[in-house]
């Protein structure tokens, strides 16, 4: 039996990157699809379209559905939920992962630029949730991931409305979690102890690939979390190498983009690896 067999998977952000690969993973193990993501159409600066995600999860055998969207406008993040429930009739996992990224101290940060990543982030966050959760409540299942780290406001310095943006996100699941347990539904978080290797992130020029993991791994520790009982687990604000640890694996050399170089760097946001270890929570 694999292990999302039956389930109904849906996907923001799925054109590339940590989206496109959750899908494939999800795929891989019986999933079918709800792929939501702006990029219908080849950009030569961001390789990955949502048609290109689709048929690498056709080919391991998946249902698929795509649905264009934007995800500051709520009312085509409802849409996205919808077509889910016409296709499909059920959502049983919603994994929030787009995302826009920007970086200025305070003083520089345009007021159109933070409208961006308030609304990308953690407004379409809100938006994708509050469209599942009644479905979700009627079937008594359901899982919602939030690609958002533990707290640490001493991350914030130089990047501060992008992360406020982010624990925000973390601050919804938390709050998620603790209304719909009854439900059986879960919320949780997820983020990367080193940075993740994408096509945004090069294009920033942020370091070198010996400094980055691939997206296999939150792809891996996406599922790992998704394919729990919701009604067993319950909130954290997870780091990727948590979980693995979690189920036994701490051999990370899969993840490295460079074979023979371990990353050094930490994920943008955490100044401290120990932080999940010793809190769990927000």
């Amino acid at each position: 039996m694999k292990k999302l067999q039956d389930r109904v998977v849906v996907i923001t952000g799925a054109s590339r990157g940590v989206g496109a690969a959750c899908a494939v993973a999800c795929a891989k193990e019986g999933a079918s699809l709800v792929l939501a993501a702006k990029t219908v159409d080849p950009d030569p600066r961001l390789p990955g379209t949502l048609h290109e995600t689709a048929d690498l999860c056709a080919v391991e055998g998946a249902k698929v559905e795509v649905v264009p969207f934007d995800a500051r406008d709520a009312v085509q993040c409802e849409g996205v939920i919808d077509r889910a429930i016409q296709r499909f009739g059920r959502v049983d996992v919603l994994i929030n992962n787009a995302g826009a990224i920007f970086w200025a101290p305070v003083a520089d940060w345009p007021v159109k630029k933070f409208d961006l990543v308030m609304g990308v982030n953690v407004r379409a966050a809100y938006a994708m949730s509050r469209a599942a959760i009644p479905h979700m409540r009627r079937q008594g299942y359901g899982h919602i991931l939030m690609m958002s780290p533990p707290v640490n406001l001493a991350a914030a310095v130089g990047k501060a409305p992008y992360l406020l943006s982010k624990i925000g996100m973390t601050v919804l699941a938390m709050a998620i979690d603790a209304e719909e347990q009854d439900n059986g539904l879960s919320a949780t978080a997820l983020w990367p102890v080193t940075g993740i290797r994408t096509a945004a992130t090069q294009n920033l020029g942020m370091g070198d690939d010996g400094q980055w993991r691939t997206p296999a791994i939150l792809a891996d520790t996406t599922l790992e979390l998704i394919a729990r009982d919701p009604r067993q687990s319950r909130f954290r604000a997870w780091l990727d190498e948590d979980v693995l640890a979690d189920i036994g694996i701490t051999d990370l050399k899969k993840y490295r983009c460079v074979p023979d170089e371990e990353p050094t760097t930490m994920s943008i946001e955490l100044v401290d690896p120990g932080w999940s270890e010793r809190n769990g929570r927000i």
